[in-house]
């Protein structure tokens, strides 16, 4: 099996009202223990962003669609992992999930 890196991108930030929060972060338990031990790495959301280009210049903002979190996942397969993924909570907040297979280079 290998490992696959989740990066989500946009969806909705965590919501003002606790009970709406908690509804969100149960859908995400839900969903993690649907997964059972192929999580990794439930990984984090991650905040403000730098972009580094080539040439040293940087820019704020993460590009045209920056992450807003990441998890990681083992799978038999990169199908099998995109399949994982679509039953992600961010997804139903209009996000999108980039799913790719990570390996040692080391």
């Amino acid at each position: 099996m290998a490992n696959y890196l989740l990066v989500y991108h946009g969806g909705e930030g965590m919501a003002e009202d606790p009970a709406e929060r908690q509804k969100i972060m149960d859908a995400w338990g839900a969903w993690f223990g649907s997964m059972g031990e192929a999580v990794v790495d439930g990984g984090n959301p991650v905040g403000g962003a730098m972009t580094v280009a080539s040439d040293g210049s940087t820019s704020e903002g993460g590009g045209a669609n920056p992450a807003t979190g990441y998890s990681i996942i083992k799978a038999d397969s990169l199908a099998a992992a995109t399949d994982l993924a679509k039953g992600c909570p961010v997804l139903a907040s209009g996000g999108s999930i980039e799913v790719a297979e990570t390996f040692q280079a080391m």
